[in-house]
């Protein structure tokens, strides 16, 4: 039987991305029986053009956790993947979605987390923390005898987007940096959205007995790319992949803050988890990879950071020439 399946904050890049493929790729396409997506903001061209590909948009108000529900139970769907949205309000966004969920007694449910929330410290990273009590609400609920959601549950806990390299792509094409806050010598993993989207999809469209795959279901999934690397090694990757020199450049937490502002599509309560995950990057608790859960249930290998350049770097790509100057 196949799953239906809704999808929360579509109107977001990881919303979006997760219905674009599983409306679109024959390995998730047939193994659905319908993809219905809530949005907070459903008349963007992203929520058109999931339209376009079959999706049907309802929109979310928050607040209104009645109208949530109801919305939930139209639609009539067994499977939820459930994402914290991009707002300023996100915590209490969140913690309503679990909620609608568990009234609509949705029974598969796929929670989008976040790695490291669990190194984080209350005084320096009080919004990664906050992710400690999302995953608390969400796993209670398969205890909760009133409710059947719970029952097949699965967390995924990604790390650093590589996508997030491409904020600074007016100071790579204009003064050939990378510029990043978290020192020369800490390392992270970068990981692309496409492959967490790839994981996220073969859960939703996984079946056994209980609901999801029993392969998946239960599992609490960290990802993160398959290589560490500093500022400066990701630089050299993105020099390689586009042929032209990229030099990184360590700034402080308050330039970086200037920086992210400066681009126009960036949401200021973003900026601030991103912040927030830089600091982890300089206080060392982000050195290690976590593939293993990629590779079991994909079949393959995670894209490397020279790879994910080769697609992006022309986002990165040096209106000028920055070569050294010879002494």
């Amino acid at each position: 039987m196949s799953h239906s399946l809704c999808i929360t904050s579509a109107d977001g890049h990881t919303g979006f991305l997760i219905a674009e493929l599983c409306l679109t790729d024959p390995n998730f396409t047939d193994k659905l029986s319908s993809v219905t997506c809530l949005s907070l903001h459903p008349n963007t061209d992203s929520c058109k053009e999931l339209t376009k590909l079959g999706a049907k948009i309802i929109s979310h108000k928050p607040g209104r956790l009645r109208d949530t529900v109801s919305a939930l139970k139209s639609i009539g769907a067994d499977t939820i993947y459930l994402i914290p949205p991009t707002h300023q309000d996100k915590f209490n966004i969140t913690v309503e979605l679990i909620e609608a969920a568990k009234k609509a007694n949705i029974p598969n449910i796929c929670f989008l987390s976040s790695a490291n929330y669990n190194l984080a410290e209350q005084d320096r990273q009080p919004r990664l923390r906050k992710f400690i009590d999302l995953e608390a609400m969400f796993m209670s609920s398969k205890e909760d005898p009133s409710t059947s959601t719970g029952h097949s549950p699965v967390i995924i806990q990604p790390g650093f987007y590589a996508e997030n390299l491409l904020l600074y792509s007016k100071q790579a094409q204009e003064e050939g940096l990378l510029p990043l806050p978290i020192s020369t010598n800490h390392k992270f993993a970068p990981i692309t959205l496409g492959d967490v989207a790839q994981v996220v999809a073969h859960i939703l469209t996984g079946k056994g007995k209980h609901g999801f795959s029993n392969k998946h279901r239960g599992q609490l999934i960290v990802l993160t790319g398959p290589i560490l690397a500093t500022g400066g090694e990701l630089a050299t990757a993105t020099s390689k992949s586009i042929g032209e020199d990229l030099q990184f450049k360590d700034i402080s937490e308050a330039e970086a803050k200037k920086v992210l502002h400066a681009q126009a599509e960036s949401d200021d309560s973003e900026i601030q988890y991103l912040l927030e995950y830089y600091s982890l990057v300089r206080e060392g608790k982000t050195n290690y990879i976590s593939t293993t859960a990629f590779h079991n249930i994909t079949g393959r290998h995670p894209q490397e950071p020279p790879d994910f350049f080769k697609v992006y770097g022309q986002d990165l790509h040096p209106k000028h020439s920055h070569k050294k100057q010879k002494q």
